[in-house]
């Protein structure tokens, strides 16, 4: 029997996406279900009549499936699974509404999970009360790269590993990517404390949520395993989004000097480039939704992984609003750069 796939939120024309803004995920999204013969694409909705109107003629969708309200296409097509790709403060008010009646037995929502760690919280929790599958599209997690460097630590290439050094250009928008990896490579995920210090100076909303211009971090494990991170200018062109450490060497994912080389491997001090290819990420993304959904198996991105990730970065906020360091679980259930720039504590620059 065919899964049948349903979308909130189609996006503008693909061709021309708005970063920061709609980056049209859901067309990525269909494309990968369109290409998974288990799927038929069959209702979507968008705010915009005429973004939901051009999605289901690329997808073939008939457009008596096409709505403007995601509430009355639930209620009429019951969906097997729902993509919510919409923006961020949206996702939990969408996730808790399509958990809410009845009719879906899997979600899988874009990423970052919501604009507060207590909205992260709620969908989760609901999502294990109603036995929805619940999952966050951390794509990278399927990527080549991070299949290669899995390998490469499985065979014991850089000894034991003792410590991430992730860079990138934030915390939230870009690095819950990078710091959801570091979960999948530590294999638990739990982190005892944050320590963290932020610069924002000029307004940075990505996706409908505040993103800092600079930040510098440090978390541990509850195994003792530490965690460094540096974002925006901080990060320097040429270094490496997430470097694996070990006690017998090191391994860089995506050097951002050469876009030819996914990882680079440096044992007793020689380094090999090692390229790959991560073209197919999302369509493996999208075949494990879909393989979990059929099989009831626990998802490798599902809510309660990808919250070990989210409560770091939430963490790190925490522990710049309170200038110490932040210990877990977290306590703070609001978003605390959002708060920040809200009480006139941080007072970023319109970058217009």
């Amino acid at each position: 029997m065919s899964v049948t796939v349903a979308f909130v939120g189609t996006g503008p024309d693909p061709n021309n996406p708005e970063w920061g803004t709609s980056a049209a995920m859901a067309y990525q999204h269909a494309q990968a279900y369109d290409a998974n013969e288990s799927c038929s694409l069959v209702a979507c909705a968008d705010l915009v009549a005429d973004h939901a109107l051009a999605f289901a003629e690329r997808f073939t969708i008939p457009e008596s499936n096409v709505y403007e309200s995601y509430d009355s296409m639930v209620r009429d097509v019951e969906p097997d699974v729902v993509s919510v790709c919409t923006p961020v403060p949206t996702h939990a008010e969408i996730v808790l509404d399509l958990l809410d009646s009845g009719a879906v037995g899997a979600i899988h929502c874009e990423k970052p999970m919501a604009d507060t760690w207590r909205n992260c919280q709620r969908m989760v929790d609901r999502a294990h009360a109603e036995d929805v599958q619940l999952t966050f599209n951390h794509q990278r997690r399927f990527a080549e790269t991070t299949a290669r460097a899995q390998s490469l630590i499985d065979d014991g290439a850089i000894g034991e590993l003792v410590r991430f050094e992730v860079g990138g250009k934030n915390l939230f928008d870009f690095g819950s990517h990078l710091i959801d990896l570091c979960t999948h490579f530590h294999d638990s995920g739990e982190a005892s404390w944050a320590l963290c210090q932020i610069d924002y100076h000029t307004e940075n909303v990505r996706y409908g949520t505040h993103n800092e211009n600079q930040a510098i971090a440090h978390w541990r494990y509850d195994d003792g395993m530490d965690a460094v991170l540096t974002t925006g200018e901080m990060a320097p062109p040429e270094s490496h989004l997430l470097r694996l450490v070990g006690t017998d060497g090191w391994i860089d994912l995506w050097p951002q000097d050469d876009s030819d080389v996914g990882l680079r491997i440096n044992r007793a001090g020689e380094t090999e480039a090692i390229s790959t290819n991560d073209a197919a990420m999302l369509q493996h993304a999208i075949d494990h939704v879909i393989d979990c959904h059929e099989t009831n198996t626990i998802p490798v991105f599902g809510g309660e992984e990808v919250q070990h990730a989210t409560e770091i970065v939430f963490g790190c906020w925490e522990s710049a609003r309170q200038r110490g360091r932040i210990d877990f679980p977290l306590s703070a259930i609001d978003n605390p750069l959002a708060a920040m720039v809200e009480s006139g504590t941080i007072t970023p620059a319109s970058d217009g």
